[in-house]
């Protein structure tokens, strides 16, 4: 597999799809420059393992009421190396997941996991009483000794497991901003998920990366999941759930989760992305095509008829 990452070709392809979006960025343009002598000198840095990741930009950014500290790496010869990695990866690691983890997988992200609730929803029974709960820091609290047990499971390749390991090391935790780390963080909870679907036997679960939902008809049991899952995460991933999960009944209040309450009857856009748009309307009215659109995209999965109705008078 390792000799599949320095492929040429593959160098290539992994330099098409990481300047996708970022054409005009500072990183692409200095690469441009010499792009050709680049790819060959990432391919000799690979081939005799002489990789090492560059220097990280440190920053902090925030992200609607929480700051997130942001590691930037540059785009050569980092980022291009971690899309040559995934496009050999990302299949192999993908077919780890349970069809119950949502983020970053290919036909699946938020509006994959929102067909599915409101359909699983259905069965009203079965779905009254709701368990949502996170992961304090989870990012930050990746354990490399675990991580990279975990991806021992399945790759034996010593040569890659070398550049793999490179690359966690270089940073604490799993930091937010590198393409790889959205991969690390799903795979890092891929065993949790069947633990939870083939041991405790939950029907209705689903995972955002540590964003956790689970529906049931009881919620006694949910309280006694929730420990279940608490003493997990410690115990075999030195992970500590956030003292404010919540157990509560779907009818009442809904499930507001990935930017959507869900009912059992109907499905609404959360409150705060509906301002956004409202303001959105108000300010620039149909002109931006683009954020609308944007917007609207959110509105064609939930029953949004009376907003799009009211923005558009």
């Amino acid at each position: 597999m390792y000799a599949k990452i320095y492929d040429i070709d593959n160098l290539i392809l992994a330099d098409e799809k990481a300047r996708k979006g970022k054409k005009l960025s500072h990183g692409v343009k200095v690469h441009d420059r010499n792009k050709e002598a680049n790819i060959s000198k990432l391919q000799e840095q690979l081939k005799n393992k002489m990789y090492k990741t560059g220097q990280y930009d440190i920053f902090e950014m925030v992200c609607g009421s929480k700051k997130r500290i942001i590691y930037r790496l540059p785009y050569f010869p980092d980022r291009i190396c971690h899309h040559a990695i995934m496009n050999i990866m990302e299949p192999i690691w993908v077919s780890i997941f349970t069809r119950d983890t949502y983020s970053c997988i290919k036909h699946r992200g938020v509006h994959g996991a929102v067909r599915i609730i409101k359909e699983d929803m259905k069965d009203i029974p079965g779905t009254r009483y709701c368990l949502k709960c996170d992961v304090k820091k989870y990012y930050p609290s990746i354990d490399h000794d675990i991580l990279k047990v975990i991806i021992r499971k399945k790759i034996k390749d010593t040569d890659l497991l070398w550049l793999l390991d490179e690359i966690i090391d270089s940073a604490p935790g799993v930091p937010i901003g590198n393409y790889l780390s959205q991969f690390f963080a799903n795979l890092y909870l891929a065993y949790f998920d069947h633990w939870m679907k083939k041991d405790i036997k939950i029907k209705y679960y689903y995972r955002y990366c540590d964003d956790i939902v689970i529906l049931h008809n009881d919620k006694a049991v949910l309280h006694d999941i929730q420990k279940q899952i608490s003493d997990y995460l410690e115990r075999k991933l030195k992970l500590t759930m956030k003292d404010n999960y919540q157990v509560f009944p779907v009818e009442s209040r809904g499930l507001d989760f990935l930017g959507y309450v869900f009912f059992h009857t109907h499905t609404l856009l959360r409150k705060s992305i509906k301002k956004r748009f409202a303001k959105k309307v108000s300010r620039n009215g149909m002109k931006d095509i683009v954020g609308f659109a944007a917007y609207k995209g959110w509105t064609d999965h939930c029953d949004a008829r009376h907003l799009m109705k009211k923005l558009s008078a």
